[in-house]
């Protein structure tokens, strides 16, 4: 065992999906051009004045209840910090009375890490640096776009409860999920909407004190998230195992070079000057309310797992537990369940879901679920082989939709009948007389061979589990 303990907890930015800003009413969309949804709010005019979002509290309540917190009267503070991405030199954030407090995540396995807050505040704009590194340290000039400026953000804090960079991608994904589910934020990593930031330190094995933490910032996808941490956690430990100490500060990741680069020393509380936004009166939600909130929640990525649970009979394999992960992050659980529900196999609507089917998750969200089902239960009847319903799949999922029945016959995927295979493996194993005496004397592997052999010879139209049958038959 290890002499060290990593200690790991995520602060997760997403970007509410509102249609507006935050404080004012520009327009909140990712990719336009630089500088065109802005107005003197955005950019801290003098005399410009912040108005709540009302959409804005609703999604970030959503969160609150989908995480398990209490819903609380709030405060928006002044965080005060000069950035040239924050033209007004301060953030409207939440500070010591957020909306959202004490809550709880499970992760797919059962652990459960708990939620410190999930607080509302404002983005900032966006730099872009000119230089040969793109980092700020190689800069020549930088570019500042202020669209982000003011968009609206829930900040969701972790307690340190995390271990392993596996349980915080883990956190990272499942967290994901339920921001999509809320319907509060896309969580569109690529584009910024969801951003993550890693809190490390390393305690001797059995401690009860914290390390010295350092925050790695604006990590993009879960892989970059578990190979920062891996990384930072080895810095620390070979750092303090070499005499030294870790002082507490804000890294960069660098995916290039594969590892964490200082950024800056690590602001405290008390750096920011926090005080209490001037313009803005309290934020209490009343409990009408939040009751209508916590009812409007549909089932989240927890209990949509379990639903597939149940329709496979309970106690999953582990690969179907990966299938049944796939499916929901791709939310083709509906579709898996639609499918059981008509009467196919859940077992082979999973299968089909989380590997033909995710291959085109888009084409297949809009794949109607009763052609999917009536496909399903022709694999199931032998009607078609696998093969074959695989290719009928690929082209209901190119086309959006049709009949199962009648894509199988343009494709010539009409079933054979017994005499006709059995002609076509009679003819198979007199064309191969020395594989068929190793296959009788036990040489199983040959198995696939004979398959194979009448498979091509019937231009994939023998249903693979009746020609493996019928060899088995025939070795007695």
């Amino acid at each position: 065992m290890s002499e060290w303990e990593t200690v790991i907890g995520l602060e997760v930015h997403c970007e509410l999906a509102t249609k507006t800003k935050l404080f004012c009413g520009c327009r909140n969309a990712f990719g336009d051009e630089p500088n065109v949804n802005i107005c003197p709010n955005c950019i801290g005019l003098p005399g410009s004045l912040p108005v709540l979002n009302e959409q804005a509290v609703e999604l970030a309540m959503r969160i609150g209840a989908a995480l398990h917190c209490d819903i609380r009267p709030s405060v928006f503070a002044r965080k005060n910090y000069f950035y040239p991405d924050q033209a007004k030199d301060y953030q409207i954030s939440q500070y010591d009375l957020p909306l959202n407090v004490a809550g709880w995540l499970d992760l797919p396995d059962g652990f459960r890490v708990g939620v410190t807050r999930a607080h509302m505040e404002e983005d900032t704009g966006k730099l872009t640096h000119i230089g040969a590194s793109g980092r700020i340290n190689a800069a020549q000039h930088a570019l500042v776009d202020y669209n982000r400026s003011g968009v609206p953000l829930v900040e969701i804090v972790s307690e340190p409860d995390m271990r392993t960079s596996a349980q915080a991608r883990a956190y990272a994904s499942e967290l994901r999920g339920i921001l999509v589910a809320t319907g509060a934020s896309d969580g569109r990593m690529e584009e910024g909407s969801m951003r993550v930031d890693a809190n490390v330190s390393v305690r001797p094995a059995g401690s009860q004190e914290f390390g010295t933490r350092c925050e790695i910032k604006n990590l993009n996808s879960f892989s970059s998230l578990g190979r920062a941490i891996d990384y930072e956690v080895a810095r620390q430990i070979a750092l303090l195992e070499g005499g030294g100490v870790v002082d507490q500060e804000t890294r960069h990741w660098n995916e290039s070079a594969g590892r964490t680069e200082a950024l800056r020393s690590k602001e405290e509380a008390n750096d920011y000057r926090y005080f209490p936004e001037p313009d803005l009166v309290p934020l209490a939600p009343d409990a009408p309310w939040r009751d209508r909130v916590r009812a409007s929640l549909g089932p989240m990525p927890a209990d949509r797992r379990a639903t597939l649970v149940t329709a496979l009979g309970g106690d999953p394999s582990a690969a179907e537990i990966d299938q049944i992960n796939a499916v929901v992050d791709l939310g083709l659980d509906a579709l898996v369940n639609a499918a059981s529900d008509a009467g196919a196999p859940a077992s082979l609507a999973l299968v089909r879901a989380a590997n033909e089917v995710a291959a085109q998750s888009e084409a297949g969200l809009r794949l109607d679920p009763g052609a999917f089902a009536s496909l399903l239960t022709m694999e199931a009847s032998g009607k078609l082989s696998a093969t074959q319903s695989k290719a009928v799949l690929a082209a209901l999922l190119e086309r959006g939709g049709g009949d199962p029945a009648v894509v199988a016959k343009e494709m010539g995927f009409e079933a054979m009948s017994a005499d006709s295979l059995m002609a076509v493996i009679d003819e198979v194993v007199a064309t191969n007389p020395d594989e068929w005496t190793r296959f009788l004397d036990g040489e199983d592997k040959l198995m696939g061979f004979f398959t194979s052999k009448v498979m091509e010879a019937t231009a994939k139209k023998a249903n693979g589990k009746d020609v493996a049958a019928e060899l088995r038959r025939r070795r007695g």
